[in-house]
């Protein structure tokens, strides 16, 4: 038994330390794509093709005014604009959105507000329901928390001069990101996904993926890979990897910033990533044969293997940080471990990568504030941790073909400290299993601290307390709130 724990834990740190060389491999492209990035003057659109927006919204009283307002401000010739407000509301979400749309037609927008007979496929289904009844040729998507720039078109309609570009991406900024230490641990992860991992795979011309929003399709892509699909709660990665295996490129406009707001309670959090990380396994079972069997190359098919399993790493995680106090023991009783134990610190070299792949994040985003990634990454890991039960949960889920509804993430309308969420009537919160079992985890790595001291151990000592304030800090804000609620 002692053997078959020490393999679990060691085949667990063994694939932890493989995804964290595949985040520095990425690192060493974004690095080299700087270097060779040339200052060239943007492209100017002559002749302007007719542009789709699609809005698809679910209950967002809050934001829909404010999301109208910042796409009827992009700067684009009227006649050259359709909007599609593809709204699959129920509630007075609906009301009011009709009233924006008449009001913005007086106005002269071409603006439809698009209401289904049913929500099947949820926001694929209404992505694919708009598609076939626009008129764009190219088609720009937004969810209801962005705020897109006005020179947007502008600055992404050039790129299709290339016929074989199907998709442009652009990076998400962060309307709320000091709103709170929540809101500021998910600015920094995701500010690493869109500046080091979509520009160096993008410069690698490796697979990425349209984010789900703040990017635009040719409308023939979307078409040729065979449109929208609703069997994955991922229905971005998934149209993207099946666009890119039919040979169509990707652009990714790191400088062009398109701002959204962020989740400011856990629950909201925890919704948006079991959605990512479930979507993603599930896109994973679906394509990743796929993409195996193309002829791309072998550069390409890792980096697509470890892009597609990247939610993967959670289940590791949560093994190798259970199996962790056991460890500790067994150490203990079986010397002769001891010569193992230490070669096992070859692993503190994943760790070392992802530190440089995030301070190279934090410093491409914030030049002049080094400081801040010693203040944020420390947190970010210890929540990271924190969330892996919860994640792992997602994808097993995921891998197994359990399915579940497409969950929305509620949007709240808050940028300063001084703004209130309680009174949000999307949020329906209630302690469940996943949540005691949150506590119970920080629980557990309290023990495994204490069997530092009683065991003369501190190898362990840090992770253990990161664990357990991890665990900690994620039950403690997904039951805080509810007396709010």
């Amino acid at each position: 038994m002692e053997y078959v724990l020490i393999f679990l834990y060691a085949f667990s740190l063994l694939l932890i330390f493989i995804f964290s060389l595949g985040q520095l491999h990425l690192t060493w492209y974004y690095l080299r794509s700087k270097k060779k990035q040339a200052k060239t003057t943007a492209d100017v659109i002559i002749n302007y093709p007719m542009v789709t927006i699609q809005l698809p919204i679910y209950n967002e009283r809050y934001v829909i005014e404010r999301l109208l307002q910042s796409v009827t401000a992009i700067e684009y010739p009227k006649d050259r604009l359709e909007i599609q407000i593809l709204d699959d509301s129920t509630d007075d979400t609906t009301k009011t959105t009709a009233n924006l749309a008449e009001e913005l037609k007086l106005k002269g927008f071409n603006i439809h507000h698009i209401r289904r007979p049913n929500r099947v496929g949820y926001k694929a289904g209404a992505l694919q329901y708009g598609l076939e009844i626009c008129s764009g040729e190219f088609i720009a998507i937004f969810d209801a928390d962005f705020m897109p720039q006005p020179d947007f078109l502008m600055k992404t309609i050039p790129s299709f001069s290339n016929e074989n570009i199907g998709m442009v991406q652009t990076r998400w900024g962060h309307t709320n990101e000091n709103y709170s230490l929540l809101t500021r641990l998910q600015a920094f992860g995701l500010d690493a996904h869109f500046s080091v991992e979509q520009t160096g795979r993008n410069f690698a011309n490796s697979f990425i993926n349209f984010n789900g929003t703040a990017g635009i399709w040719r409308k023939e892509t979307i078409i040729n890979a065979g449109g929208w699909s609703a069997d994955t709660l991922t229905e971005d990665l998934d149209l993207s990897y099946r666009a890119q295996m039919k040979n169509w490129d990707f652009v990714y406009l790191e400088n062009l910033v398109s701002p959204a707001e962020l989740p400011v309670i856990m629950s909201a959090v925890k919704s948006q990533q079991y959605r990512w990380n479930k979507g993603a396994a599930e896109t994973a079972r679906k394509n990743l044969g796929k993409v195996l069997l193309s002829n791309a190359s072998l550069t390409r098919k890792i980096h697509a293997v470890l892009h597609l399993l990247n939610s993967s790493v959670f289940i590791f995680v949560l093994l190798a940080s259970l199996l962790s106090v056991p460890i500790l023991y067994i150490k203990d009783y079986n010397p002769e471990f001891g010569t193992l134990f230490i070669l096992g610190n070859i692993f503190l070299l994943g760790f070392f990568s992802i530190s440089f792949y995030y301070w190279i994040a934090n410093k491409a985003i914030r030049p002049n504030n080094k400081i801040y990634f010693f203040k944020l990454f420390p947190a970010f890991l210890t929540v990271s941790m924190g969330l892996s039960f919860h994640n792992t949960i997602a994808v097993l889920e995921g891998f197994l073909g359990f399915k579940t509804p497409f969950i929305r993430t509620p949007k709240f309308n808050v940028f300063s400290k001084n703004d209130s969420w309680k009174n949000n009537v999307y949020i329906k919160q209630k302690v469940n299993i996943s949540t005691l079992s949150e506590a119970i985890l920080s629980l557990y790595f309290i023990f495994g601290i204490s069997s530092a001291y009683f065991l003369n151990d501190w190898g362990l000592f840090i992770f253990h307390l990161m664990l357990s304030i991890g665990f900690g800090f994620v039950f403690y804000n997904s039951v805080k709130p509810i007396k709010h609620a």
